[in-house]
């Protein structure tokens, strides 16, 4: 697969605001979140169907698929962020023109449900997109500090970033020690499960593979995880770099379970490849963006994943 890097983005660029998969509880929240991007110096351009709602769909699938379009094919837009995740994003991938976005490539952010999107892109493109903060969600209520840097860098350096370092001093947790480097892929795990046995996964072999969840219980974590497993994505990766598990727990304790933690040491622990967790990345308000489908190097002896190029050219 020929890796196709977006151009970084720059200080009065136009950056376009759509809603592929569920409307914002709020339609203050993409005007807020849009305020946010032109107090830095960008310019704004909002999708036309961006405001629409359709029950948990922000709007019909022909809608959200032809804002995607257009903002890949208006040569004014330099980036495109995503409004917030939720649920929709793949039943566009039949409906989209991909031959339209490789000959288009520019920047596209988004995380959660965005995932199947953003892998399907990878495998169809070999673009690189962005596992970073929303429109709707961070930008629109104060983006935290870390997480703003880090996403400004991912998308407007030409320099390679280099080793991560967890905030606040958290180390990232050792399961398996080693070295391995690949292609970062990966996001969110349940969207990821989604699209497995479709057109619209990449392969990952020879990756890195890196994941986060939210609001699952144990045992929906661990079909997810013995999901990966049956379809040969956790053998074929060099690598597993594990997120926040945000409020993945059992609801009725009183029942027997197994902890996420005990359910990720049943999977991965057994690979014998570098495996650690604790990286701050997920449905968090402090994270680090994600640029899949670049080159990354994981030595999980020293507890340290480094990207090993630039996200953007």
């Amino acid at each position: 697969m020929k890796i196709i890097k977006p151009k970084a983005l720059k200080k009065g660029d136009c950056i376009g605001i759509v809603a592929p998969a569920s409307p914002p509880s709020s339609p203050e929240k993409i005007t807020k979140g849009a305020e946010y991007l032109e107090r830095l110096g960008y310019r704004v351009k909002f999708g036309k169907n961006v405001n629409k709602v359709n029950g948990y769909l922000a709007g019909t699938d022909a809608e959200r698929a032809d804002d995607l379009h257009e903002m890949f094919e208006d040569k004014e837009v330099k980036a495109i962020i995503a409004v917030r995740g939720g649920y929709g994003t793949p039943r566009l991938l039949p409906l989209l023109n991909y031959s339209l976005i490789k000959k288009n490539p520019k920047i596209l952010v988004g995380y959660s449900d965005l995932t199947a999107l953003q892998l399907a892109i990878l495998k169809k493109t070999g673009l690189v997109t962005f596992s970073g903060p929303m429109v709707g969600v961070e930008m629109f209520k104060g983006i935290d500090p870390f997480t703003e840097e880090h996403f400004w860098t991912m998308i407007t350096s030409k320099k390679k970033f280099g080793a991560l370092t967890n905030p606040d001093g958290h180390q990232l947790q050792v399961m398996n020690s080693g070295k391995a480097s690949g292609v970062l892929m990966g996001g969110n795990l349940s969207l990821i499960t989604a699209i497995i046995g479709t057109p619209y996964l990449p392969s990952f072999k020879n990756s890195l593979l890196f994941m986060e969840e939210i609001e699952e219980e144990c045992y929906r974590f661990d079909r997810m995880l013995n999901h990966l497993r049956l379809a040969q994505i956790l053998s074929q990766t060099n690598g597993v770099i594990v997120g926040d598990l945000t409020d993945v727990k059992p609801s009725d304790t009183s029942k027997p379970f197994l902890t996420a933690e005990e359910v990720l040491k049943d999977f991965l622990m057994p690979l014998k490849k570098p495996v650690v967790s604790g990286l701050i990345y997920g449905h968090v308000p402090k994270k680090f963006t994600m640029p899949i489908g670049i080159r990354a190097s994981l030595d999980a002896s020293v507890q340290s994943l480094s990207f090993s190029e630039a996200a953007v050219s």
